[in-house]
């Protein structure tokens, strides 16, 4: 059997579930976006091991959704961003733990700004080899 990774076993398979929503989805940050868009990005803490007592590596790994949209008018697009993030919770596979959504803020990319928030999500890893 092949050896698993966190890409193949937790990145990839969220974003496949992920890309059921209307936006683009990137399974790192990208150098340049196109609003919509939700891009997975480890959270802190990151990696959380538990190996008391185990002969395999278990970690919690702990990821958060970024969810974006053009900033044009402040209500149509906190409008924009509340559909997205409800859209990015319906698709959200079993086996992840979903943490509080952040505050909007907006953040500039290029020349473009966006309306974002954060989706923490976690789930568990074993390593196998």
């Amino acid at each position: 059997m092949p050896a698993s990774s966190i890409q193949t076993s937790i990145r990839d398979s969220l974003q496949s579930a992920l890309s059921g929503v209307a936006a683009n989805v990137y399974d790192s940050v990208p150098e340049a976006v196109i609003p919509p868009f939700c891009a997975l990005v480890p959270n802190d803490p990151y990696l959380q091991p538990n190996l008391i007592g185990q002969s395999t590596i278990k970690l919690q790994i702990n990821l958060k959704i970024t969810a974006a949209v053009a900033y044009m008018s402040n209500s149509a697009s906190l409008d924009n961003l509340e559909k997205l993030i409800i859209s990015i919770l319906a698709v959200i596979p079993s086996g992840y733990i979903v943490g509080d959504i952040s505050v909007p803020s907006i953040v500039s990319v290029g020349s473009s700004n966006l309306l974002s928030a954060d989706i923490p999500v976690s789930t568990y890893y074993t390593q196998t080899n």
